[in-house]
């Protein structure tokens, strides 16, 4: 009898451990694959069974969560959702995430092992923490300034500190509601299509994502590299430029909007922004070293994240003479997000040095306790710093006496460079209208924003669009109020 107790016991005892077995291995070889099976629910179940962490902007949540008594329970809602939405994406339980709602999607959910002292625990026992919180360098005046300035127009701004990097603003108009797409069913996928269906792209993030002709405004790149290269010694003396100038290798003029650009100075075609002055600057420097100073300003890399990803701004790297001529004047194929363009006034106020822009200042627990806080990096270094200073001289002299006067502002130091982008078969596209510039108190060593604005503006008439008509004055509120923020 005892034999057989003892053999039924080791049978049992034999059991048990292939049980113990089984379940490791469902828990940690097969559990990744089984959470990515499509039948799966319980990984939806569990993720939307909790109220997600919150997005900030200057300390105040502009997400939150509504329990809708479903099955995936809690759904993402959002506080004045258009003048954020490029700036926090969506969270959907339909359509997944995008922008800050993806990037930082495991602090939100309560996912991150940063969360918990016991991540190893955590990912043993499948639970998940209280989710994140995600705190944003945006300025809400800055923000609803540039938003307004918009006034639902097509167009974009971006604004940055040029010291450090922050995003201080970062508007695409037309926006749209995030929280439309927020939960499932008829309501969110019809919000959908009829999102897609629209024409002016709401949901297209135009400062980031879009890449536009940046006309004049990249006139500033050119003449960086005219000065760094050492075709331009004296930028008030002549440069020798005829005019009229035709474009190498053919019978075409180019055609300048300003007068007395004939052999005028470096300076008098920032002042006035002289197409032949600096399409002829472009050509002199020649490809390669265009190549070289467009790559310092950030150019044709398609690694950056701020920590969305950043479409690539792009300067085409084989072009015939007249081609390099229209390039160097923002013009053929060359193309800029706004952020982009941001970053090349924020090099000539901040001493030609790019800090990495960026978007999150910190990530918390739910208790508010700092996750991770991000460190101020370099970019680029875009030109000397005595180059910067001679283009901060020229850009204010734009501001104060030439094509940039809608953006001064009394008290403050201010340069900026107007562009008028032209575009679409033969140029018949209404113009964009450009602005970028920076400013700075007096009393004050360090800028306070660098600025980028652009305006598509399709329902105005051709001979209204210009970047000193439309897009400066968005440009100077944002300035103004990063100022008085100071």
């Amino acid at each position: 009898m005892i034999p057989c107790i003892r053999r039924a016991a080791g049978l049992c005892l034999l059991l048990l451990a292939a049980l113990l077995v089984n379940a490791v291995r469902v828990q940690l070889v097969e559990a990744p694959v089984l959470d990515k099976n499509p039948a799966n629910r319980r990984p939806a179940l569990a993720r939307y069974a909790e109220p997600r962490g919150n997005i900030l902007v200057g300390g105040r949540p502009v997400t939150g969560s509504r329990d809708s008594g479903g099955r995936l329970r809690h759904e993402r809602t959002y506080t004045e959702g258009p003048l954020y939405a490029p700036v926090t994406g969506y969270s959907s339980q339909t359509y997944g995430t995008t922008f800050l709602e993806h990037t930082e999607d495991t602090v939100l959910a309560g996912t991150s092992a940063m969360l918990t002292a016991l991540p190893l625990w955590r990912e043993f026992s499948r639970t998940r923490a209280p989710g994140g919180n995600v705190e944003t360098t945006i300025e809400a005046p800055l923000q609803r300034l540039a938003f307004e300035g918009l006034r639902g127009k097509r167009g974009a701004v971006a604004a940055l500190e040029p010291s450090s990097g922050r995003i201080l603003a970062l508007v695409s108009s037309p926006s749209y509601d995030p929280a439309a797409l927020s939960g499932t069913g008829r309501r969110t996928t019809g919000a959908w299509a009829r999102l897609n269906a629209r024409t002016d792209q709401p949901m297209l993030n135009r400062a980031l994502r879009q890449t536009y002709p940046p006309g004049s405004t990249f006139k500033l790149v050119t003449a960086a590299a005219a000065l760094e290269s050492g075709v331009v010694e004296d930028p008030d003396g002549p440069t020798g430029t005829p005019e009229p100038y035709l474009l190498p290798g053919t019978r075409t003029r180019l055609p300048n909007e300003a007068t007395g650009c004939g052999r005028a100075s470096l300076a008098y075609a920032i002042r006035w922004s002289c197409n032949t002055v600096m399409a002829h600057l472009g050509v002199t420097v020649g490809l390669p070293g265009m190549l070289e100073a467009v790559g310092r300003f950030g150019f044709n890399d398609g690694s950056l994240r701020v920590p969305s990803a950043v479409a690539r701004s792009h300067f085409d790297r084989e072009l015939t003479v007249d081609r390099l001529a229209l390039s160097s004047i923002g013009q053929y194929d060359t193309r800029a997000t706004p952020l982009q363009m941001a970053m090349v006034a924020a090099a000539v106020a901040n001493e030609g040095e790019i800090a990495h822009p960026y978007l999150v200042e910190r990530t918390t627990t739910a208790g508010g306790d700092t996750v991770r806080r991000q460190l101020r990096t370099s970019y680029r270094r875009a030109m000397r710093p005595t180059t910067a200073r001679v283009l901060q001289r020229l850009t204010v002299e734009a501001v104060e006496r030439g094509s940039g006067r809608r953006a001064a502002i009394p008290g403050a130091i201010v340069g900026g460079k107007t562009g008028t982008a032209q575009h679409g078969m033969d140029n018949i596209g209404t113009p964009y209208a450009w602005f970028i510039g920076w400013a700075k108190d007096p009393d004050e060593v360090r800028p306070a924003v660098a600025v980028a604005v652009v305006v598509e503006d399709a329902a105005a008439k051709r001979q209204d669009i210009s970047g000193g008509g439309s897009a400066a004055p968005i440009a100077r509120a944002v300035m103004a109020a990063a100022l008085r923020g100071r």
